[in-house]
């Protein structure tokens, strides 16, 4: 059962970057809930959080698996990556872009990380049950 950081606590970063890579090519299930949690920011910024996946760990590809709305404020954060669709990929790291305008300094800083855990697959179809019987 995989779950690890993309991410570490209390990254500060005050420009665009990626995390390193991380293996998942053992995970028994294809899908991964991923937990950003912003812990500091600087009023009149933004965070653009996507998470891009590879089959060898060099070879990133042109396209993100998924990616977070943009982020302006602190905060936990959860979404689902589904990688059932893209069996080839054994490798993912988080890419990160960052912007600030307004007055004062114009330089971004924010203080994130992101989790990365694989959902049970019993967890999973029990959810999607629930999912629709609510249907």
């Amino acid at each position: 059962m995989i779950d690890t950081v993309l991410v570490d606590d209390k990254t500060a970063v005050s420009s665009k970057g990626d995390g390193p890579a991380v293996e998942i090519g053992s995970a028994a299930n294809r899908v991964f809930l991923l937990t950003l949690e912003i812990t500091r920011i600087i009023e009149q910024e933004s965070l653009d959080l996507s998470v891009f996946g590879s089959a060898d760990g060099a070879t990133w590809g042109a396209k993100s698996l998924v990616s977070y709305p943009q982020k302006f404020y602190c905060g936990q954060s959860p979404l689902l990556l589904d990688l059932t669709a893209h069996p080839d990929v054994k490798f993912v790291r988080a890419h990160w872009d960052v912007a600030r305008w307004g007055r004062g300094v114009e330089t971004p800083m924010f203080e994130f990380s992101v989790r990365l855990k694989e959902i049970p697959p019993d967890v999973l179809r029990d959810s999607i049950a629930e999912a629709s019987a609510l249907a």
